[in-house]
């Protein structure tokens, strides 16, 4: 019997390489193949020692790919994806950001050039495989009762990676290998140094975009206003693409409390600034939906819902809403709801599902009950600072204190 023939995407990292290593374990027939996309624009790599995916740093990635190759003793081929990642990614990232909204580029290049793009191009290379593997954390299975093929989270919850790769098809998924699923980062990195891998220190990749993705917008500059909730002007702003929901730095406003990005209004030109607590909502609904557990949401169903790939997940309800979207109702209200992010479903260790935020939205009274009891905690809490200040000046029997 011959031996199933995997095709591996190697970035020149260290999970990637394990990958690699743990396949040939199993006795796969493993051929590595690496993206070109960097299209020798300048750009600078700002972190010592790690780098981007897009940016110079890539020429290093292919040569440490070609190293790990031929120290384990598989062909290599790396292929030129240039044009497409800008037609695919770049393009749609730019896009994105000029409409008001914070897009995630890890997604749609996952779904699009990795796991499709990339696998046509390896096939016009000549280069024959059953399956693709990649050194995501995450787990995959067909469920014999679902008659799907089903995305789980991986064993290291910390570094889950299931967030970046809802949108996969069935047919994906049922053609993917996640090696790494099973392991923790911890031991993935003991295993690089056990088998004395050449990029056991590398580090990971910071981000997509190497260096000031301002070179995006050249010359796309639209100055706008920056207002209070009530359409007071604040200030001037640079242009909608350069701010998201949540963003408190750079703003360049003035005012006696800290003030948040939370509503860009793309149609008038505005960047609408408020406090911390006017950045909660307890609503979003999503579109551009894809189901992985289920074949579509026909009723309500009780969830976790992920808003971005670093926030905690939240017990929410989500049911089906207008054509083609999804009514995403949570327990507690959420923090910066960005448009353009996805949010992604679970239940347990599956993932259900995902879409893109389209809008974010308060809906009951209960949203007032919480922005009050928010309002009543820092009240509290400069309560009790004035205390501590007059407890300190009883201690000092007020000499030498001056308020």
């Amino acid at each position: 019997m011959s031996k199933k023939k995997v095709l591996v995407a190697m970035s020149g990292g260290v999970d990637s390489s394990v990958t690699c290593a743990l396949l040939q374990k199993k006795g796969y027939d493993i051929t590595g193949v690496t993206m070109k996309i960097w299209d020798g624009e300048e750009c600078s790599d700002t972190t010592e020692g790690s780098h981007s995916c897009y940016g110079p740093g890539e020429l290093q990635d292919v040569e440490d790919a070609k190293k790990i190759a031929k120290q384990l003793n598989f062909p290599h081929m790396a292929l030129d994806l240039t044009k497409e990642y800008k037609d695919i990614v770049l393009d749609y990232v730019t896009e994105e950001y000029l409409s008001g909204k914070t897009p995630n580029p890890c997604i749609i290049c996952n779904r699009v050039l990795k796991l499709s793009v990339l696998l046509d191009k390896a096939n016009d290379a000549g280069i024959e495989f059953n399956y693709v593997a990649t050194g995501h954390y995450v787990r995959n299975k067909f469920d014999e009762e679902k008659n799907r093929y089903l995305l789980l989270k991986a064993k290291d919850k910390k570094k889950d990676q299931s967030y970046f790769l809802y949108s996969l098809s069935q047919e994906q998924i049922a053609k993917c290998i996640f090696p790494l699923g099973d392991y923790t980062k911890e031991k993935v990195r003991e295993l690089a140094k056990e088998m004395d891998l050449p990029v056991k220190e590398k580090k990971e990749s910071q981000d997509f975009f190497s260096g000031d993705m301002s070179s995006l917008f050249e010359g796309k500059e639209n100055p706008g206003k920056f207002t209070d909730k009530e359409g007071n002007i604040l200030g001037e702003h640079k242009g909608i693409q350069y701010y998201t929901i949540g963003q408190r730095r750079g703003l360049g406003i003035a005012k006696g409390s800290p003030l948040y990005v939370i509503e860009i209004n793309k149609a008038d030109n505005l960047i609408v600034l408020g406090e911390k607590e006017d950045l909660l909502n307890d609503e979003l609904t999503a579109n551009k939906l894809n189901w992985v557990e289920i074949e579509n949401l026909k009723k309500e169903m009780e969830v976790t819902a992920k808003i971005r790939y670093r926030h905690r997940e939240a017990e929410a309800i989500i049911s089906p809403y207008e054509e083609d979207s999804v009514l995403v109702k949570f327990k507690e209200p959420q923090s910066a709801i960005t448009p353009g992010q996805a949010v992604v479903f679970y239940q347990d260790d599956v993932l259900v599902g995902g879409g893109t935020i389209k809008k974010q939205q308060k809906s009951n009274i209960k949203m007032q009950k919480y922005k009050s009891k928010f309002k009543n905690k820092k009240q509290k809490q400069r309560i009790s600072r004035i205390a501590r200040i007059f407890l300190v000046f009883a201690v000092r029997g007020g000499d030498n204190f001056a308020f």
